[in-house]
């Protein structure tokens, strides 16, 4: 039940910003003849409760998972989903820069969830499964990707490959 509560919380985050987005219109607070008015657009109030719920939805998902590991891993992949959002909803431009970055997020996270062996035997499992990952990527790669993207998807197999040396 707690692996189904990351993927609502990420959804309903990006959702909030987007919408919040959408609305244009962050709410107007004013205090007259003593008593206190909020409005905001209806859009900008769908993204301000989706982005409510899923505050409080990461509230429990805290307590259920490791906070070194949760709070990385969705701060991560919220941001880049929103980057992806902001360039299909809003027409906004990625620079190679911000595709860099992107990238080493993503980079981060796959470090961040590498489980290191704690004896030889784990070790040797461990040279195996990598390799047999790495054809797996490999036929991913020759298959579906072809030439579109090829240098970022070799850019990754290269940094997993050194990744897995270096831990072997």
């Amino acid at each position: 039940m707690k692996y189904v509560l990351v993927p609502i919380y990420l959804v309903l985050t990006v959702l909030g910003l987007v919408f919040m987005k959408l609305g244009g219109n962050p709410g107007t607070i004013s205090f007259r003849d003593g008593s206190f008015a909020f409005s905001m657009s209806t859009i900008s109030a769908i993204g301000f409760v989706c982005y409510i719920c899923s505050f409080l939805l990461f509230t429990r998902i805290v307590v259920l998972f490791d906070l070194s590991f949760i709070y990385p891993l969705t701060t991560g992949i919220v941001q880049i989903v929103t980057l992806i959002a902001s360039y299909f909803v809003f027409k906004e431009k990625i620079s190679i820069t911000g595709l860099v970055g992107a990238s080493l997020v993503i980079v981060g996270i796959i470090i961040m969830n590498i489980k290191l062996p704690s004896n030889k035997n784990e070790v040797a499992n461990n040279k195996l499964n990598n390799e047999k990952v790495v054809s797996e990527i490999k036929v991913w790669y020759n298959t579906k990707i072809k030439n579109q993207y090829k240098f970022y998807a070799d850019f990754l197999l290269l940094i997993y490959k050194n990744i897995m040396f270096c831990l072997t």
